[in-house]
């Protein structure tokens, strides 16, 4: 059913605020440019009414974390059935832009709405934001679809439930405007989870091609200041945390599993063995000196976010691994043509993914 939003001011006496009307829709885009970081903290804006091949415009294009593209379209008022196909036409001509389109479209914003002098190139923003350097790859390898409303009729409510139960990522973000003393104020509720949204578009991606999937596990390894690479190899584990979407994936992987770990950019570092389901760091034990210890007790290089170890969405979740083969990050192997994945965890089903195993099997003697 249709999202309702209210809001009521608690004081001495409990009293409904009352909803407004932005102006325009053009209102609604000047806020999410200005401060995307409404709809998700982890997007960059890199184009505004973006002309496509077919002469249409997107309102608003982003980027995220991933790499991955985010089409935005705005309506002020009720959304309808024909936004979303315009939302999904946007989208085929996204999915199959070049890099060098995007920097032209990237360049363009900076100039016309940044007001820039010098555009700096996307690479270089994405290394600002996200403190990543991808490979040209690793961008635009997925997508998602984010209608922005204030309602949602009925039809276009089981459109959406369909598409997302299809595994397409298509999502809307419902808004509000209140006034209360003279400020206005605007609420924002999704009605997908949009973590659920964010891990279609990516299985999209590790799934791409009709093959089968041969049982491994492919692990993204975040070796930096919250963990470390050297205190997997001596304790056994891998991990991940920050957010759900970071650490959510780990519960995909059963005792016995094998994971191949990579270090973004940096290349493989280790294959082993599940023995231990996952946890939360603070519950995960580990036999250190005839000890029970956790992560927060053990000689480790990092601190693994203790003062979220209670926080269930932002605690480091830790899966323990008995590792077959480990090296050192100065002997990690990257190859050309080896898959990576932003994702924690996944199960890729493509050509990349099995020539990436068969190489570290053989360089590995596995």
């Amino acid at each position: 059913m249709p999202i309702k939003q209210q809001l009521w001011s608690i004081g001495q006496e409990i009293q409904e605020i009352n909803e407004i009307s932005l102006t325009s829709e053009d209102e609604l885009e000047d806020i999410l440019a200005k401060r995307i970081e409404i709809l998700n903290p982890r997007w960059l804006i890199i184009g505004r009414q973006v002309l496509t091949g077919f002469n249409k415009r997107i309102d608003l294009l982003a980027i995220d974390g991933s790499g991955n593209l985010i089409v935005i379209e705005l309506k002020k008022n009720k959304t309808s059935r024909d936004v979303v196909a315009q939302g999904i036409d946007y989208a085929s001509w996204i999915k199959k832009i070049s890099l060098g389109q995007l920097e032209l479209i990237f360049k363009a914003y900076q100039t016309i709405y940044l007001k820039t002098n010098i555009p700096i190139s996307l690479n270089q923003a994405l290394k600002e934001n996200f403190s990543i350097t991808f490979e040209e790859d690793e961008i635009n390898n997925a997508h998602q679809i984010i209608i922005v409303a204030s309602e949602l009729d009925s039809q276009t409510e089981r459109i959406i439930n369909y598409l997302s139960e299809s595994e397409i990522p298509i999502n809307i973000v419902f808004f509000k405007v209140f006034m209360l003393n003279g400020v206005r104020l605007i609420s924002r509720a999704w009605f997908v989870d949009p973590e659920e949204t964010e891990e279609t578009a990516s299985k999209i991606n590790t799934e791409k091609e009709d093959i089968p999937w041969n049982g491994e596990y492919y692990v993204s390894f975040g070796h930096d200041q919250e963990r470390s690479w050297n205190d997997a190899i001596k304790y056994g584990f891998i991990s991940g945390g920050g957010k759900p979407w970071f650490s959510r994936t780990l519960g995909m992987l059963n005792i016995n599993d094998r994971v191949w770990v990579n270090i973004p950019h940096t290349g493989y570092v280790g294959v082993g063995l599940v023995t231990e389901t996952v946890q939360m760091a603070k519950d995960m034990l580990f036999d250190f000196e005839g000890e029970k210890k956790t992560v927060y007790e053990l000689n480790t290089e990092c601190h693994y976010c203790p003062e979220n170890k209670n926080n269930e969405d932002d605690s480091e979740y830790i899966v323990k691994v008995n590792w077959i083969k480990s090296v050192p990050i100065n002997q990690a192997i990257k190859e050309l043509g080896f898959f990576g994945n932003q994702n924690t965890v996944c199960r890729p089903a493509n050509s990349k993914w099995n020539f990436t195993i068969d190489y570290l099997k053989r360089k590995w003697a596995i």
